[in-house]
C-alpha cells in the first residue's frame, strides 16, 4: 500500500479545491456581504491542510494502484465535503451546528439536493452560488477534473478514473484517461452555456440562471429559491429545465452531440432510461388529472417535471408530490431507486444494472423450460462476462442492505418509518426530497443529528456506488 502517494495526492487535491472557493468569494465581496471572512478563512485552512500533506510526502513516487485509487477516493471524498463545510460553519446564520454544515456540503458534493436551510433567499449571494458550484464540481467528480489537470504528479489515472466513474463498466471515450476527464468536461460546460443562455430568455436573472444550470447539469437540485423551481411558476423555464435535465441524466457521450453517431439511440440503457421516463409520465398524468390538477395540460406539465426530476435524481419540486397518492408514492419511489443511465451526473442504482437484472431473470426462467441451453446475457450484442453479472445482483444486495441497516438505526431515533426509508433511499440514489417529514416542500433540517450523519454518510456511499467505500471495512483489502 503506497500510503504516500496516497497523501501526497490528496494534499494536491485539498489545495486545487481550495482555489474553488475564491470565486464566491469574489461574488460576496463584489456584493459586501458578511460571509466574505468565511470564505477566507475556509480557503486558508484548506490551502495550509493540502499544503502541508503534500509537504509530508512530497518525495513520494509511483503509480497509483486500484487499492490506493480506493482509498484516495473515498477519502477525498469525506475530506472534500467536510473542508467545504468550513464556509457554512464558519457563517453559522443557517447552519448552527457542524453537523448541518456537513449535511449540507455532503448534499452538495454528491449531487443530493437535500438541504437544512429553511430560508435560502436569505442566504448571501456567495453561499448561494457556494451550494450550487459544489454540485456542479460533484457532478463530474472531483477525481475526474484532478486527473485532467495533474496529469505531472504521475499518479495513475486510469486507477482513479475507473474507482471514480459511475456504473458496472467504463466505456472510455479517449485511450488516455487524462483526454477522457477533459472530453467529459468540455460536453459538461458546453451545456451548461447552452441551458444558462436559455432560461435567461425565459426570464431569470444571470444570477438564477447560472445557478440552477450548475444544479441542472449536475443532476443536483439546489435553489436559490425557498419554493425551488416552483417559484417561478413558469412554463418555459419548467420544459428548459426538464430538457437538461433528461439529458444530464444520460450518458454524456460525446458522439452524440459532436459526431452525429445517432447509434446510442439504440443503446438498450439509454432505451430503458427514456422509457421509464415515458411510462411513468403518462401514468402519472392519468393519475392526477381530475384529482391534484383540473386540466389534463397542467397534469401532465407538473408529471413529467417531476418524473424527469426524481428518475435523473436532480430533485427539483414543481408541485408537491406529496399530496398525489399513494400510487404516485411508489412510482416516484421506484423512480428514486432505478436513478438515471451510468456513466451520467444521475445517482441511483442505474438503468443498465435493472436492465441486467431483467435479462438475468429471463435467462434463470428460460434455463427453467430448456434446461440444456446454452443462453447468455447480452447487452449492446456483447455477452455480458459472469463477473459483471454476479456483480449487478452484488451491488443489488449491498444497496438495499445499507438501506435496511440505515432505516433502523434512524428508526432508532425516533423518525417515523416513511421519513426514514424515503429520506434513505433518496440518500443512497442522491434525489434530494423524500416523502413524509421530507417531503418536496420541506427539508431535513428537524431531523436528530445522527440522522443527518447517518444520511450525510449514505449520500458519499451511494456517490462512489457503494463498492468503493464498503471495500475498506474488508480484512481481504487490506491485507491483500
Amino acid at each position: 500500500m503506497k500510503l504516500q502517494m496516497v497523501i501526497k495526492t490528496l494534499g494536491a487535491l485539498l489545495v486545487l479545491f481550495a482555489l474553488t472557493m475564491v470565486i464566491p468569494l469574489a461574488v460576496s465581496m463584489f456584493h459586501r456581504e458578511p460571509d466574505m471572512p468565511a470564505f477566507a478563512i475556509s480557503i486558508i485552512v484548506t490551502l495550509a491542510v493540502g499544503a502541508c500533506l503534500y509537504f509530508l510526502a512530497r518525495h513520494a513516487r509511483g503509480q497509483l494502484r486500484s487499492r490506493e485509487a480506493v482509498l484516495l477516493v473515498t477519502l477525498a471524498w469525506f475530506a472534500v465535503t467536510i473542508f467545504g463545510s468550513l464556509p457554512y460553519y464558519i457563517y453559522p446564520e443557517a447552519f448552527p451546528t457542524m453537523v448541518d454544515a456537513w449535511f449540507e456540503s455532503a448534499s452538495g458534493f454528491t449531487t443530493t439536493g437535500s438541504t437544512v436551510i429553511t430560508e435560502i433567499e436569505a442566504l448571501p449571494h456567495g453561499t448561494l452560488l457556494w451550494r450550487s458550484l459544489t454540485q456542479f464540481i460533484g457532478g463530474m467528480g472531483i477525481i475526474v477534473l484532478s486527473v485532467a489537470l495533474l496529469p505531472l504528479l504521475g499518479v495513475g489515472g486510469m486507477e482513479l478514473y475507473r474507482a471514480e466513474v459511475p456504473g458496472p463498466t467504463s466505456d472510455k471515450i479517449s485511450s488516455r484517461v487524462s483526454e477522457t476527464a477533459r472530453i467529459l468536461w468540455v460536453v459538461y460546460v458546453m451545456f451548461t452555456i447552452a441551458q444558462i443562455v436559455l432560461l435567461m430568455w425565459a426570464g431569470m436573472s444571470l444570477f438564477d440562471a447560472v445557478n440552477h444550470t450548475f444544479t441542472t447539469m449536475s443532476t443536483g437540485g439546489f435553489s436559490t429559491k425557498n419554493a425551488s423551481v416552483a417559484a417561478y411558476d413558469s412554463a418555459s423555464i419548467d420544459a428548459i429545465i426538464t430538457l437538461f435535465m433528461f439529458v444530464a441524466g444520460m450518458n454524456l457521450h460525446y458522439r452524440l452531440f459532436f459526431r452525429g453517431d445517432w447509434s446510442i439511440l439504440k443503446d438498450r440503457e439509454f432505451q430503458a432510461y427514456g422509457l421509464v421516463a415515458v411510462s411513468a409520465t403518462v401514468l402519472l398524468t392519468v393519475y392526477t388529472f381530475g384529482t391534484a390538477y383540473p386540466s389534463v395540460v397542467d397534469a401532465f406539465r407538473y408529471s413529467i417535471f417531476q418524473v424527469v426530476s426524481i428518475s435523473s435524481t436532480t430533485g427539483y419540486g414543481t408541485a408537491d408530490y406529496a399530496l398525489w397518492g399513494p400510487f404516485a408514492h411508489s412510482i416516484i419511489i421506484l423512480l428514486m431507486i432505478v436513478g438515471g443511465s451510468a456513466g451520467s451526473t444521475a445517482g441511483g442504482v442505474k438503468c443498465v444494472r435493472v436492465v441486467m437484472l431483467l435479462k438475468q431473470g429471463y435467462r434463470e426462467l428460460y434455463l427453467l423450460i430448456h434446461r440444456k441451453a446454452v443462453y447468455p446475457v447480452k447487452l449492446g450484442g456483447k455477452t455480458v462476462p459472469a463477473n459483471v453479472t454476479s456483480g449487478v445482483f452484488a451491488f443489488f444486495f449491498l444497496y438495499f442492505l445499507t438501506a435496511v441497516i440505515t432505516v433502523l438505526f434512524i428508526t432508532a431515533t425516533g423518525v417515523d418509518i416513511v421519513t426514514a426509508f424515503s429520506g434513505t433511499i433518496s440518500a443512497l440514489s442522491n434525489i434530494g426530497p423524500g416523502l413524509g417529514e421530507v417531503g418536496p416542500v420541506l427539508n431535513y433540517q428537524h431531523l436528530p443529528d445522527l440522522a443527518k450523519v447517518l444520511l450525510s454518510t449514505c449520500m458519499i456511499i451511494g456517490r462512489l456506488e457503494i463498492f468503493t467505500v464498503l471495500v475498506l471495512f474488508t480484512s481481504e483489502y487490506w491485507h491483500a
